[in-house]
Parts: C-alpha cells; sequence; structure tokens
C-alpha cells in the first residue's frame, strides 16, 4: 500500500517558512497544517507571528486559533488533531503541507510517534514548582542531557513536564525515525548575521503593528501574569514589560537574545537538514 504524501517545512523562527509554505500550496493544491506551539492558542497573533487572512489568501491553514490560551495544549493533543487534519486533507484530494518550527509537534506528527504515558506526580510538581527555571534546567540536564539541549531553559512547565518523564521512565524517550507518511523534507535557513537582522526586524515590526497592546489585551481577558510567562518568548518578556520590570528597549534586547537562544534550539532539533 503506497503512503500518503505530506511536505513539512521546518527551520528556525524568521525564515520564512509561512510565505514559502503558502507559495507551494498554491503551486501543488496543497493545504497547511501549522507546527507552532504557539499559534494553536487564541487571541496569540502578533505575539506568535501568527499568519494573517491577508497573507493565507485562499489557502486554508489548520491548527491556528483552536484553543484558548488560559488552557493546556499538549503534544498528544496536537498529534491527535493533526492526524485528523491530514486525513481530511488527503480525503479532499490535497497535499498537506506541515509548516513551523516546533520540532517536538512535528516530530509526534510525522512519526506518529507513542508518546511516553506518564501521569502526573503530584508530589514531584510541589516539589519543582519551588525551584526557578534555572535550576529545574540544571536538573534536567542532569537526568537527560539530549532533551535539555532541545527545550526551552525558561519554560517551568516544560522543564517540569520534561523532568517527570525522565524520572519515571530515566530519560525522555528516543523518537522512532518511521513514518506512516512518504515525507519530504525542506528546511529553510540563513547565516546567522542575516537570520539576526530578520529576527530583529520582524520583532520592531511587530511592535509597531501593535504586539505589546495585543499582550495587553491577552492579560486584560483574564490570561495571568503566571499563565503569560508559561507560554514563552513573546509573551513571558511582554509581561514582565507590563508589570513595569524592564523597559521596552530592553523588551527589544532581551527579545532578541531570547529568540536566538530558541534558534539555537530549533538548528539541534533539525540539524539532520541542516547543510
Amino acid at each position: 500500500m503506497n503512503k500518503a504524501k505530506i511536505i513539512v517545512v521546518c527551520g528556525p523562527t524568521a525564515t520564512g517558512k509561512t510565505s514559502y509554505a503558502i507559495k507551494l500550496a498554491k503551486e501543488i493544491n496543497g493545504e497547511v497544517i501549522s507546527a507552532d506551539s504557539r499559534q494553536v492558542y487564541t487571541g496569540i497573533n502578533l505575539l506568535s507571528g501568527k499568519v494573517t487572512k491577508k497573507e493565507a489568501g485562499k489557502i486554508p491553514h489548520h491548527l491556528i486559533d483552536v484553543i484558548n490560551p488560559k488552557k493546556q495544549f499538549s503534544v498528544t493533543d496536537f498529534q491527535k488533531l493533526g492526524k485528523q487534519k491530514i486525513q481530511e486533507i488527503i480525503t479532499r484530494g490535497k497535499t498537506p503541507i506541515i509548516c513551523g518550527g516546533t520540532g517536538l509537534y512535528i516530530d509526534a506528527l510525522v512519526y506518529d510517534t507513542v508518546l511516553p504515558d506518564v501521569p502526573p506526580n503530584k508530589k514531584l510538581r510541589i516539589q519543582l514548582t519551588a525551584k526557578s527555571s534555572a535550576e529545574l534546567f540544571a536538573v534536567l540536564s542532569k537526568l537527560d542531557p539530549t532533551r535539555a539541549q532541545s527545550i526551552d531553559a525558561h519554560n517551568p512547565v516544560r522543564l517540569i513536564r520534561a523532568i517527570e518523564i525522565a524520572t519515571a521512565l530515566g530519560k525522555v524517550p528516543k523518537i522512532k525515525k518511521s513514518s506512516p507518511y512518504d515525507v519530504e523534507w525542506i528546511y529553510l535557513d540563513f547565516p546567522d548575521d542575516i537570520l539576526k537582522a530578520r529576527i530583529n526586524t520582524r520583532l520592531l515590526e511587530r511592535i509597531k503593528a501593535g504586539m505589546l497592546r495585543e499582550a495587553k489585551k491577552l492579560h486584560d481577558s483574564g490570561v495571568s501574569y503566571k499563565r503569560m510567562n508559561e507560554l514563552g518568548l513573546e509573551c513571558r518578556t511582554c509581561a514582565k514589560y507590563l508589570q513595569k520590570k524592564i523597559t521596552k528597549q530592553e523588551l527589544i534586547n532581551e527579545l532578541n537574545n531570547d529568540i536566538w537562544h530558541y534558534v539555537k534550539r530549533q538548528r539541534t532539533w533539525f540539524k539532520k537538514f541542516a547543510k
């Protein structure tokens, strides 16, 4: 039996993955499935660099705006919905194009990974919640150095979950590299200096377009500063700005730095495609 064809457009942030996927979808009669851990949330648009209706044009985009940011959305949730969307797109006679930079999401979907069934360890979580992100990262680095390479070192929710899994299983299981699909991988990247400039330009454009107003609106809608911190990157840094913990220039500097660290983690995850 022939495997269904899917295309994955992946790589670090600010490399033009979305525009590439849209152009490709127009050429091959495809539909786009977003693989971004923040774009699944409603109200996080400029904060996540979400595609606009104008940019998307007539190309359908899936797994964007599927859940309230007050709620948790797991890799398992993404995998389940993503598999459904792939099948729906194929049934319509079109080609699914997975587009994004969240490596864990992409691998879970492409390789149909059986994710570890580790129930929450309440006692362990109470102990870990008292620790800072730096302390949590140090714990994970000792338990599972490989997972530590690709995780957001500032995201306590993900760090605690990774520690929980590593504690129960010894380490986070490696992903099997066989897929139920015929996968074509397209990796996009730029040299460091060019990508850093693109990241800065994109960030300033989003701030000018109202990213800080969006962050305030998000908080005013009931999303706590603690939750914004958990959501990471732009949400985390804008929460600090709204609480007057940092200036606007400090926000720009911090985000450029944090996004660059994120790029390094993305490259680590997608290193099999990097030249």
